[in-house]
């Protein structure tokens, strides 16, 4: 597994329990402390056992610490350069949803083997939509979770008001609905298409 996905990790734990609670998590684990490093490749195997163990110490699902991940990649203050990224997705939700199956190609553009899923969207209407994201080869599923923390957090960025329920898995595959009940329910958070553009940190996932 691509080290920056396992940093990302890393760092949600670090921002949001706390440095000690990390290095007990990392000791559980079995891993080398200061930690993961962002260009690097690890077993596949350690990283999952790594949110094995936080959710050991944090009494919380893995599904809910993957969800809090993804909220915490748009959320928090140490990735506003990603958030920015996201929103140049599109002028309001609906076009960041289209703009979604682009997400891994831009990425391997950033960083040239990163494998994120690949993710397709459908639509049912103007306003559901039906995302599935595929784990490249060997990968473990969960992604959709992380998706969904994305979603929810992008929304409350653009004002939206949605409606997420993350299906499952079969094969692979994740499915998560999506339904926009309002693209403008509320301000949204402050954005200017023209300000220059911010280079997340190596923690971030592009």
């Amino acid at each position: 597994m691509h080290g920056l996905i396992a940093r990302t990790l890393q760092c949600f734990l670090q921002d949001t329990y706390g440095q000690a609670a990390w290095q007990d998590i990392a000791g559980r684990s079995g891993l080398d402390l200061p930690g993961f490093e962002a260009m690097l490749d690890y077993e596949t195997g350690l990283v999952v056992r790594v949110l094995s163990e936080a959710t050991a110490l944090l009494a919380k699902p893995a599904d809910t610490i993957l969800e809090d991940i993804g909220t915490y990649l748009i959320t928090h203050a140490n990735n506003e350069g990603l958030r920015r990224l996201m929103r140049y997705g599109g002028v309001d939700f609906i076009d960041f949803l289209h703009s979604l199956e682009e997400l891994p190609g831009r990425a391997r553009l950033a960083v040239p083997d990163l494998r994120l899923p690949d993710l397709e969207l459908e639509g049912h209407s103007g306003r559901a939509f039906c995302l599935r994201c595929t784990a490249p080869t060997g990968e473990p599923t969960g992604f959709g979770h992380v998706l969904v923390g994305v979603l929810r957090a992008m929304a409350d960025d653009y004002g939206a008001l949605v409606i997420l329920d993350h299906r499952g898995a079969e094969a692979g595959c994740e499915t998560v609905d999506i339904v926009v009940i309002q693209t403008d329910f509320a301000s949204g958070r402050a954005f200017e298409l023209g300000a220059p553009l911010p280079v997340p940190r190596a923690s971030s996932i592009p």
